[in-house]
């Protein structure tokens, strides 16, 4: 939603950070995805799929 906010040019980062509380590292954060991550999510999905049959 911050993101947002500055995206629209209405706010600075700071302000929206402030208004959100959140820390600027927060707002800037961008996650990285890892190999072992995509196949813990694809054995996860697996795993709820065949619990659903």
């Amino acid at each position: 939603m911050a993101q947002h906010a500055v995206a629209s040019g209405k706010v600075s980062i700071k302000l929206a950070c402030v208004s959100f509380g959140i820390s600027t590292t927060c707002y800037r954060y961008q996650p990285r995805l890892s190999e072992e991550n995509a196949e813990i999510a694809d054995h996860l999905i697996r795993l709820t799929h065949n619990q659903r049959n």
